[in-house]
């Protein structure tokens, strides 16, 4: 089948990272992703947690590397003029399971074709093929362009949080578990003497719940005056997993159109979720208790087709101060619970 043309570009992505109810995390991962025809390419293997080989977090040798490979200026790394497109978010190992693909010149053009489940040295096209995508023909001038700007270094942009708040063992346990997730985290309570260029470095600014309007002021007034712009976190909860999910959140700066979760609301005792294409998706709740104890309860743990889903939510696990989290591989939402006024 010959290859029609297709539009080639890249965009930044994320394999959110979390704390998860059962105490496990996931690691975080930016990465810059495959945008073919206007869609991230990630989003048609369905359900598939994986990231590219083009992450932030490989040492800058490595990343030129994996660009100039893309590029066909080395030879292919697997046999066959196969290169790895997705692989393992935790080692990247091709063991684990990659999505690779025969990528070859044709002229001026690249073309990206016969793509694979791999796990070992060859891909059997027959059992593990993604007979439904491609093969794609680039434009070559498209092609190289996109990929060459990755080479100035901004692709390697660091993800910090500032912590301010009351509760210096809360505080410490939150940085402890975003950093954990590769989320470097520092915790201070008054900002304005810190200098412009380290506040530069903040992605976002996270408020504990006892951080009065005036202290507030005055951190965004210090950002402000540095030039920088911020995502603000109001913390929902004492949770740590819960304010890992809202700090996950603010510094996820990706359009609505890259994102497989793309709303989620919490109300009258259901949770309505929205998915642009099929993906697993986690919904759990956490709930305050009267005697300030946190409960933690598992929604639902499925695949999701596109659109707008209803997941019942039970009545003991949205009762008073609760908040549900619902997790695909690349982004995590965050809501609390309303309930409708009497009368």
């Amino acid at each position: 089948m010959a290859a029609e043309y297709a539009t080639f570009g890249l965009a930044p992505a994320m394999r959110a990272g979390g704390v998860l109810s059962d105490g496990d995390y996931q690691v975080h991962r930016d990465f810059v992703d495959f945008i073919v025809d206007g869609r991230p390419l990630l989003f048609r293997l369905s359900d598939l947690d994986a990231v590219s080989p083009l992450a932030s977090d490989i040492p800058p040798a490595i990343f030129t590397a994996q660009v100039r490979s893309l590029l066909l200026e080395t030879d292919a790394p697997l046999p066959g003029g196969r290169y790895v497109i997705y692989g393992c978010p935790e080692c990247e190992d091709l063991a684990c399971g990659a999505v690779t693909a025969v990528i070859r010149r044709d002229g001026d053009d690249f073309v990206w074709r016969d793509f694979a489940w791999q796990t070992g040295e060859h891909a059997d096209l027959e059992l593990n093929g993604y007979h439904g995508i491609g093969p794609f023909r680039f434009s070559g001038a498209e092609y190289r362009a996109a990929l060459a700007a990755l080479l100035d270094g901004t692709a390697h942009t660091g993800r910090r949080v500032l912590l301010i708040g009351d509760r210096v063992a809360l505080l410490a346990r939150l940085a402890a578990a975003l950093r954990t997730i590769g989320i470097g985290a520092d915790i201070t309570r008054d900002a304005g003497d810190v200098p412009a260029d380290e506040l530069r470095a903040y992605g976002a600014v996270a408020f504990g719940r006892s951080v009065g309007e005036q202290e507030r002021a005055a951190v965004r007034r210090a950002f402000t005056g540095a030039g920088v712009d911020v995502a603000y976190v109001d913390g929902l909860a004492p949770i740590v997993p819960l304010l890992v999910a809202q700090i996950e959140h603010a510094l996820d700066r990706g359009p609505v159109e890259r994102r497989r979760l793309t709303r989620l609301a919490a109300a009258d005792g259901a949770a309505d979720v929205e998915v642009s294409s099929p993906c697993r998706v986690r919904l759990t709740a956490y709930r305050v208790d009267r005697l300030n104890r946190t409960h933690t309860h598992e929604v639902f743990d499925g695949i999701l087709e596109p659109g707008s889903h209803r997941i019942p939510l039970d009545p003991k696990t949205a009762k008073g101060e609760s908040f549900v989290v619902a997790r695909e591989s690349g982004s995590v939402l965050v809501e609390a619970v309303t309930r409708r006024k009497p009368g």
